[in-house]
């Protein structure tokens, strides 16, 4: 016990490194960066959606260099294909076509983190090739099974453009354990520093100041699991997130009050049970992130919103108002139900 004690003392200090590095590149971000790590710790996908411009990619890029192993991205475009991410074909030198593996699978079982760019301008058909790969880390190719038993997807979208744009499907975004937004930061000294430190203008010479691979990638599954298995939730702790999760489903029933809705009519449907258990692998990770051996009330708070809000289904009639609902919706469901 000690021993793993210790160990996991010693990825924690790893990890808080990370943050530190990354957010030299990032500033003004402290809370969407801890997001991330948390993701990262517990194993699980993210999505990070905000305006244009606000440092989307360059945070993903920067997290992508600092865990290390092999890496490769894509650009979502409306005429990208899922064949596009497996092969693609050329001319050869000798005029004869050729079949190269695609990004997806360049690297095989090496591959770290696949970093999808503007996913929402690809098709829904490359979204549900995604959304294998994301839930079994495999996909078929060349009459193989190819594996990848390290793979994170990082992927981003802007909030702002409509036209050719294909909006990800509940179960495609089901499978992201965190939809992080991300703002412009809110001090007029962040803002000027983004806006007149030329540091900040080469975003490739940016990302490529961080320290490259600070921690051995491979090892993340298992300091993740120790995660698991060391930090302690409660019985009193359980009962209130199950609490919360009822009140996703019935929030009407827990006192929930939202203005000009009628929240009794509101949710198609709440929570379901991975999203809970990626709930509370996130707690876990927060906990453990701020030093604790033991879950808190405050840690399920701290991720409730960033593993939960995305996976809420409303009735159709309210779906185009999300961005508007879900913030209040999540505060009220935390206000209504009594924490331990």
């Amino acid at each position: 016990m000690e021993r793993d004690d210790a160990l996991l003392n010693d990825w924690r200090q790893r990890a808080l490194a990370l943050e530190a590095e990354v957010a030299k590149a990032v500033i003004g971000q402290q809370r969407v960066i801890r997001a991330v790590n948390t993701a990262v710790f517990a194993r699980g996908h993210v999505l990070l959606q905000g305006d244009v411009g606000v440092g989307k990619t360059t945070l993903l890029r920067a997290f992508a260099r600092v865990l290390g192993g092999a890496f490769a991205r894509t650009e979502g475009t409306i005429d990208l294909m899922p064949n596009d991410l497996v092969y693609y074909t050329y001319i050869g030198a000798d005029g004869r076509p050729a079949v190269e593996a695609g990004p997806l699978i360049e690297h095989g079982p090496e591959l770290a983190i696949f970093f999808f760019n503007e996913i929402n301008r690809a098709r829904p058909q490359v979204h549900s090739l995604l959304l294998r790969v994301m839930a079994e880390r495999s996909v078929s190719a060349f009459n193989r099974e190819v594996r990848f038993p390290h793979l994170l997807v990082f992927a981003d979208r802007n909030r702002v453009e409509r036209e050719e744009t294909f909006e990800i499907s509940s179960a495609a975004r089901d499978r992201f354990m965190m939809e992080i937004t991300i703002d412009a930061p809110a001090t007029d000294d962040d803002r000027r520093a983004l806006m007149l430190d030329p540091r900040f203008h080469d975003t490739d010479r940016l990302v490529a100041t961080l320290q490259p691979a600070m921690v051995p990638y491979a090892e993340l599954n298992a300091v993740a699991e120790a995660i698991q298995h060391q930090v302690r939730a409660a019985p009193a702790l359980q009962d209130y997130a199950l609490g919360l999760w009822r009140a996703t489903a019935v929030p009407a029933e827990y006192g929930v009050k939202l203005p000009d809705l009628d929240t009794a009519r509101l949710m198609l449907a709440g929570a379901s049970p991975r999203g809970m258990s990626m709930l509370m692998r996130a707690t876990r990770v927060a906990a453990w992130l701020a030093g604790r051996d033991y879950a808190t009330p405050e840690d399920v708070q701290a991720v409730f919103f960033d593993t939960l809000a995305h996976r809420l289904c409303l009735q159709p009639v309210y779906e185009m108002r999300r961005p508007e609902i879900t913030g209040p919706l999540m505060a009220g469901i935390l206000a209504a139900v009594a924490a331990p």
